[in-house]
């Protein structure tokens, strides 16, 4: 295991993480983030949606990122007092807090949201996305309830933003909610550092394997012959994109380090 390299393309702040994780684990890790995250200025919707943040029923947050840009507004210790305070109380328990996977629960946390309070897929479950979230909400009385969908802003569609937001969204709908939808950070194409375009060249070819999360973050790589490129991608539709882009070898697996490992010792050498 140790000849093995492994690429993580996350976001510059959750990449170190990650490989920390998987060189614990025996693996030659690096980051080499594909997408770049910027938080937004506060908008006009984000502003309205704090000030009528008592009539949702549901905050649902596309991931860490949203998250920590939707807390980082200073209403934000209000809410969660409030949410604290509704751990307690019958008559009047405050919004839930929906997210789609563990890195969003774990963002949750952080910011004080208490545990009762959150919604979101096992932590057995097969995979961390809007369908799974789905699966856990979707008996509940939507009727005539209000739902925000807190989101970032890009030009691709990922599992956890474009394609997954937006059926998550019609679920809701369909289900009588009313859905409002804002965004609290841009995802956008990072800016390649000489010896940053030589890795990716190299490591088209030199059986680096790379870890994919984002479908968005593949049209940001350079044009190139992938044909002999290695992945493990976190969910299907990226594991998708990946081959349609002409990527050699494409695995899909759960986004939790002991599966990411066990998928990348699978690819042969």
């Amino acid at each position: 295991m140790n000849a093995v390299r492994v690429i993580v393309t996350r976001p510059e702040r959750d990449a170190a993480g990650w490989v920390q994780a998987l060189q614990a684990h025996g693996l030659q890790a690096e980051a080499l983030p594909l997408i770049e995250i910027a938080a937004l200025p506060e908008s006009p919707a984000l502003q309205q949606a704090w000030r009528e943040i008592s009539a949702y029923s549901a905050l649902m947050f596309v991931s860490g990122n949203a998250v920590d840009g939707f807390f980082a507004s200073n209403q934000a210790a209000a809410l969660v007092q409030s949410a604290q305070a509704a751990t307690d109380s019958i008559a009047n328990p405050g919004p839930r807090f929906l997210a789609p996977g563990p890195g969003t629960v774990a963002a949750l946390r952080r910011a004080g949201v208490p545990e009762a309070l959150i919604d979101a897929p096992a932590a057995d479950a097969g995979q961390f996305d809007s369908e799974a979230l789905w699966a856990v909400v979707s008996q509940r009385d939507w009727q005539g309830r209000r739902v925000l969908i807190v989101r970032g802003q890009g030009a691709g569609l990922d599992q956890a933003g474009g394609v997954g937001r937006d059926w998550l969204a019609q679920q809701f709908a369909a289900a009588g909610a009313r859905v409002d939808v804002v965004a609290v950070y841009q995802r956008r194409a990072p800016v390649f550092s000489a010896s940053q375009r030589q890795r990716i060249k190299a490591a088209a070819h030199d059986g680096s394997v790379w870890l994919l999360s984002s479908s968005e973050a593949l049209a940001y790589l350079p044009a190139g012959d992938w044909s002999r490129a290695r992945a493990v991608a976190t969910h299907p539709r990226i594991a998708e994109a990946a081959r349609a882009a002409g990527w050699g070898v494409v695995v899909p697996s759960r986004p939790e380090i002991a599966d990411i490992v066990g998928s990348i010792e699978s690819i042969p050498p």
